[in-house]
Order: C-alpha cells, then sequence, then structure tokens
C-alpha cells in the first residue's frame, strides 16, 4: 500500500475583468474566453483531486485591487443543496460549484467599480505561500531530545504553485514578487507558470526558473486542458522521469528602485544590491552616500553605454534574455560587469 503524501497544489488565477475581455475577442487567432477557460481548469482540477485521495487543493482568485480565496480542501464545508446525480461525482461537483460561485461573486463587485485597480497577484501568491505554510508544512511532533537541537519540519506533501496569468507585469511589485520567490525558494515550494494571453511575463519567468517549476507561454489556446495536464498536472518528484516542456531563454531583467522601470543596465549599490536606472549621490534604500568623484565617472559612462547599444547593424534591441540553464550572476559579477555605483562608496 503507498503510504506516500499526497501532492499538495495551489492554483492561482488572475482575473481581470478586462484582460479577459481582450483574450476572448473574435479578432484573436485562438479567442479565449473566461467561461471556456473555466471549463477547461475545473477538468484539470477535477484530475488533480482524482489523481490521489491524499491530494490536496487550493484555488485564489486575483482580482483587480484584491486577492481572495475561492476553495480549500482543507477549510471546505460540503454544501447540503448539492444534490446527489448519477452523472456526476459529487466531490466534483463540489468543487465546480464552490470555485464558480465565489468567481462570479468577486466578479459583479468587481463590475461595480468606476475605474479598474491593478490586478492583485502579488497578493494571491502571497495568501498562497502562507497558506501552504500553515496547513502543508508542519512542525515535527514530539520532545526535543536536547536543547541545541532544532527541529525540522516535515513535509506534509509536495506543495507547489501554478499561476494563471492573462495580465503583463506591474514593474512596481517587482520587490514583493522577488520575496514571494525567496520565500518559495525556502519553503522548497515549486512555482508553474502558464501565460495564456498578452506578451511573456519577466517576473514569473524568473518565478518559475529560481523555484525549479515550468513556465509556458500558451500559443495553442484552444488547447488549454492539454497543456495543463502534460505540462502541470504531474508533481515535481515525477516530473524527474518525465519529459516536461520548459523555457529555452529566460528575460533576467530587473526593475529599478527608483522609477520601477525594466531596465537593461542599471547601477548597483554594493552595500544592499539596490538597482538604479541612474547614478545617484544617496542610496534611497540603505541611504549609502557616495563620493561625488564616483558620481563623476559613472556619468561619463552613459554615453559609452548609449553607443555600444546603438551598434546593431540591424537596428534592434539588444537580447536580453539568457540561456535557461546558465547561473544567476552572484554580487561580484555584477560589480564586474556593470557600471557599480559604490565600488568606491561609504556609509
Amino acid at each position: 500500500m503507498d503510504e506516500s503524501p499526497g501532492s499538495h497544489l495551489s492554483v492561482i488565477i488572475d482575473l481581470s475583468p478586462t484582460q479577459w475581455y481582450l483574450s476572448g475577442q473574435t479578432t484573436n487567432k485562438y479567442p479565449l474566453a473566461l467561461n471556456t477557460f473555466l471549463s477547461q481548469l475545473l477538468a484539470f482540477l477535477n484530475a488533480h483531486i482524482a489523481a490521489k485521495h491524499e491530494n490536496s487543493l487550493a484555488v485564489f482568485g486575483a482580482l483587480p485591487g484584491k486577492s481572495v480565496m475561492l476553495y480549500s480542501s482543507v477549510d471546505q464545508q460540503v454544501d447540503a443543496s448539492l444534490q446527489m446525480d448519477s452523472n456526476s461525482y459529487l466531490a466534483f461537483k463540489s468543487v465546480d460549484s464552490a470555485i464558480v460561485g465565489k468567481i462570479m461573486e468577486h466578479l459583479d463587485d468587481v463590475s461595480d467599480q468606476l475605474e479598474e485597480a491593478p490586478c492583485a497577484l502579488v497578493g494571491a501568491l502571497t495568501k498562497a505561500l502562507c497558506y501552504i505554510n500553515r496547513t502543508v508544512i508542519i512542525p515535527s511532533a514530539g520532545p526535543i531530545v536536547s536543547s541545541t537541537q532544532t527541529e525540522t519540519p516535515l513535509r506534509a506533501s509536495d506543495p507547489r504553485i501554478l499561476v494563471l496569468s492573462v495580465s503583463q507585469d506591474l514593474t512596481t511589485s517587482y520587490i514583493p514578487v522577488m520575496n514571494s520567490i525567496f520565500s518559495a525558494q525556502k519553503l522548497k515550494v515549486t512555482m508553474d507558470v502558464c501565460q495564456m494571453y498578452g506578451s511573456d511575463s519577466v517576473f514569473l519567468q524568473q518565478a518559475a526558473h529560481l523555484t525549479g517549476g515550468s513556465y509556458i507561454f500558451l500559443e495553442r489556446r484552444d488547447a488549454l486542458l492539454q497543456y495543463l495536464i502534460m505540462a502541470f498536472l504531474s508533481p515535481p518528484a515525477i516530473r524527474k522521469i518525465l519529459s516536461v516542456p520548459t523555457q529555452d531563454r529566460i528575460d533576467f531583467r530587473a526593475a529599478c528602485f527608483c522609477h520601477k522601470n525594466i531596465v537593461d543596465i542599471g547601477f548597483v549599490c554594493s552595500v544592499c544590491l539596490s538597482i538604479f536606472c541612474q547614478p545617484v549621490p544617496v542610496c534611497s534604500t540603505c541611504r549609502t552616500k557616495f563620493p561625488i568623484k564616483t558620481l563623476q565617472r559613472l556619468n561619463a559612462s552613459k554615453p559609452l553605454l548609449v553607443q555600444t547599444n546603438s551598434g546593431n547593424t540591424n537596428g534592434s534591441a539588444p537580447r536580453a534574455q539568457t540561456p535557461a540553464n546558465s547561473q544567476l550572476p552572484n554580487s561580484n559579477s555584477i560589480s564586474a560587469n556593470r557600471p557599480n555605483s559604490t565600488s568606491n562608496g561609504h556609509r
């Protein structure tokens, strides 16, 4: 008898009404409306529950200006109004009705707003990590043998997060997204991403790569269910023996801390590693002051950087993507390859 713990899956759904309206336009090559998406998503969630009795599920919604929990297999109560149907399984019907009902309820609240706020993807991601830390990863039971012995957490299941996004990157959310990535790494939570509409997400690409997950840009949106089952149904432990789609190139660009813009070349503070799009006399994060000579030298080097970038013969912008099998540069390599605004700095 298989006594291994089940796999936990937390799904984050991007519920931006504007983006879903644009995604469902018939002028798109492969239009994907919200109702079609939900029907295929529910089939995928039911497949995860049916794969093993111990599997657990949590669904979070990222709406304009707020994030909510739509479903939890741990805290969910059985709806007494559901009637037995010979053509459906009661557990699947309970999941479907709970998720669809919550989505419609919150979308009705959003429709009353005059202006649509940015999608709260970071809030949903934070709630998913807190939920996993509270319900999935539990401390070990039993008395401590000695005062110097540290308890190691017992992993109740194999936790992972699946982000289903249709919105573009919000540059102001760069720091919260990176903090969420670091928390996921500490909790050993795998983050998978499926970008279903728009352009590639720079931040979510980095999240999937740094946590050992998969990032897929959905080209054939009429085959969403096939993508979900083939790429995201299997837990990370089984993916080692499967051929799971991976991304060939990853965009490692960062957002500057001063204007929240994604930059190709930045100036890094050697004290706190904050990134700026131009030399600054005082670091806004750690308040480190830099010598005037250093600022003059960095300002003098900026025209050289512009000439280097404009030296492409085809007139295209320089490629900012990095092969997926390469490693992120450490602080020393950043200082050597980028103009460092604090190589001679002092407090």
